[in-house]
């Protein structure tokens, strides 16, 4: 019996968030790629939020579009409330959020994907890896076709031998009831890939009708919005936006909720998998946070053109009648109507430390990894890691050096670094507080530290980057104009300065001292710099974070000058850690197991202490000065 035989560049393994980067940036860089998903249903779905961005999330997505993806040209197109979080903080940590309209948002993806030359999209169960001399070869699907390939990506999300719980309801399904795939696993085994268990939930949805919005706070979107990506014009985004609601648990809910605590698979033991501790279950608060006596419950739209209201915070896995009585108990939704009910979700996927930092594997040449697959949770994080392992994929076709972001570059290489070098028991979701350089990480200035980068691996437009690199010059022009002028104790600067209540001046000062005052910035000042050019919003605010947070940013380039150094000591791929005298024995364990490619890598892998470093810095140096 003949079967059906085609030949690609690439093969992409699923088309959700890591999919759909991932399959866009090969065939962007020129790479004949097809991109199997189990349904088309589930082309850049969004199974649980309807959101992309928030605390560091947002960080993450302007950093895929200063690298040349598409998550935020999608979203600036089909979001329906744009709010830039944590405003009344530093510029380190505001970030984005938008809520989508779901179905908008997976239609505008699919399209972009069928219309991408080189991009061939089809609907398929992958079944089979085939790997030569561990190397890739390509894949088969359920129906026996196969699809020859020199490199695979794996982002088969949260579909591998799913299933999804609530009470004692188990569905052998995919999210949103679509079908799982059930047979790669036994593959991934078959080619040694470890395989561990992993959960997620995601809450009820309730139709609108049956919600009463009078006793819930109501959350509007910003005006003026900040579009997520860097091309976009800030005009095509001043829409009519869509209200949410803030609304919280109580005493009620929680005594429901204990009372049945024996009836969630979660802690009936029915569930094997580990949940993410970051995005817990409403069983989870109340039994962990039993001190609160109410959580925050956020009821956000799921699209224009439905009546479906997603109740954030309140994921579970509870039985549908406990579902029902303990919604009820919620201010607001006394009387709502459940839509679909809320459920967890157990799927396989890797301990990510199997990964090189270019997320292709280490035993297996030409076959990458991203997404929930590795462990991580959340679309962002997934798109971020299917942009990372679709362009090294093509690097690797191309015969190119791996592109890989460190810690100090971006929060993906942040993500990246700590996915691969720490061995994650639960979902990994991205947080500020991982990013050790922060500050000079900002999603503000996302495309000065990472356009060069898209424009050299061939995603990012000349158009593009020349836009950056003369952004760039205005804000170091404007920068040093500033530094050099001097402003007097003049009447009218007097009169400025009290108006936001600062200290007048009893001398001549420079312009950017004043800056620096809390209460005042670049723009306030505008009246009393009468030479000032006339500079776009995103030149202002470059110009205004760097006069304030001069020294901070000065101390931090200085801490990632040193971190670099240890970056820069690489170690030997064939290193016997066994040969290291003094190394303890945890030490050389881990180090065996993980193989570092840098000392800044071995010294990030749990278990391994400074002295152990310091022991393998001393080998390093005998190493290099005997084989050099």
């Amino acid at each position: 019996m003949s079967v059906v035989e085609e030949t690609y560049d690439a093969v992409v393994i699923g088309a959700g968030h890591a999919g759909c980067e991932a399959a866009l940036a090969l065939a962007r860089m020129g790479q004949n790629t097809i991109c199997f998903t189990v349904s088309m249903d589930s082309v850049a779905m969004m199974p649980c939020n309807p959101n992309i961005g928030g605390s560091s999330k947002g960080h993450l997505v302007r950093e895929i579009d200063a690298l040349g993806g598409q998550m935020g040209i999608n979203i600036d197109h089909t979001f329906i409330q744009s709010k830039m979080l944590n405003s009344s903080k530093g510029p380190a940590v505001h970030s984005l959020r938008a809520q989508a309209d779901k179905t908008a948002y997976s239609l505008s993806m699919r399209k972009t994907l069928q219309e991408t030359e080189n991009l061939t999209l089809r609907q398929a169960e992958v079944t089979e890896l085939i790997v030569e001399d561990n190397k890739v070869c390509g894949v088969k699907t359920l129906s026996g076709a196969i699809y020859h390939a020199k490199a695979v990506v794996i982002c088969t999300g949260t579909y591998l031998k799913a299933r999804c719980l609530y009470g004692d309801v188990i569905e052998h399904c995919g999210p949103n009831g679509l079908k799982a795939a059930n047979h790669l696993t036994h593959s991934l085994i078959d080619n040694n890939v470890e395989i561990v268990r992993f959960k997620t939930g995601t809450p009820a949805r309730v139709d609108k009708n049956s919600i009463d919005f009078s006793k819930m706070e109501i959350q509007l979107g910003d005006d003026p919005v900040v579009p997520f990506s860097f091309s976009t014009n800030p005009e095509d985004v001043q829409i009519d936006q869509v209200p949410c609601y803030l609304t919280y648990t109580n005493e009620k809910t929680h005594e429901i909720i204990r009372a049945n605590l024996d009836r969630s698979p979660m802690y009936s033991g029915v569930i094997e998998g580990t949940g993410p501790r970051y995005c817990p279950s409403i069983e989870d608060k109340v039994v962990k946070f039993s001190d609160k006596n109410r959580h925050q419950l956020f009821v956000e739209p799921e699209g224009l053109n439905t009546n479906e209201m997603y109740i954030g915070g309140m994921s579970s896995s509870m039985p549908e009648d406990v579902q029902y009585a303990m919604y009820h108990t919620v201010p607001g939704l006394e009387n709502c109507k459940i839509v679909r009910n809320a459920y967890a979700i157990e799927y396989d996927c890797i301990p990510a430390t199997q990964l090189k930092a270019s997320l292709e594997f280490k035993n297996i040449s030409g076959l990458f990894a991203a997404g929930q697959f590795n462990g991580s949770s959340g679309y962002e994080e997934a798109a971020a890691q299917g942009l990372v392992a679709g362009i090294n994929a093509a690097l690797f076709l191309q015969d190119r050096v791996p592109m890989i972001l460190d810690r100090s570059t971006a929060y993906i290489g942040v993500l990246i670094d700590d996915l691969v070098t720490k061995e994650s028991k639960e979902p990994y979701r991205m947080m500020t507080s991982r990013a050790e350089y922060r500050l000079l990480l900002r999603q503000d200035n996302a495309d000065l530290r990472l356009s060069k980068i898209g424009y050299e691996v061939g995603l990012l437009s000349k158009e593009r980057f020349e836009h950056v690199v003369e952004k760039e010059r205005l804000i170091d022009e404007e920068v040093e104009r500033i530094k050099e002028i001097n402003v007097g104790a003049r009447p009218e600067v007097q009169s400025l300065l009290e108006s936001y209540g600062s200290i007048p001046l009893s001398n001549g000062i420079k312009l950017v001292d004043l800056i620096r005052r809390p209460e005042l910035d670049y723009d306030k000042l505008a009246p009393i710099d009468p030479d000032r050019p006339s500079l776009s919003d995103e030149v202002r605010e470059e110009v205004n974070i760097y006069i304030k947070y001069e020294g901070y940013l000065t101390r931090q380039a200085r801490q990632v000058k040193q971190f670099k150094k240890l970056e820069e000591k690489l170690i030997p791929a064939d290193i016997d850690y066994d040969d290291v005298n003094s190394l303890r024995i945890e030490a050389r364990q881990k180090l065996s197991k993980l193989r570092p490619a840098n000392i800044g890598q071995a010294s990030r892998i749990s278990g391994v202490s400074p002295a152990d470093i310091s022991v393998l810095l001393v080998y390093l140096e005998a190493y290099y000065s005997k084989n050099n």
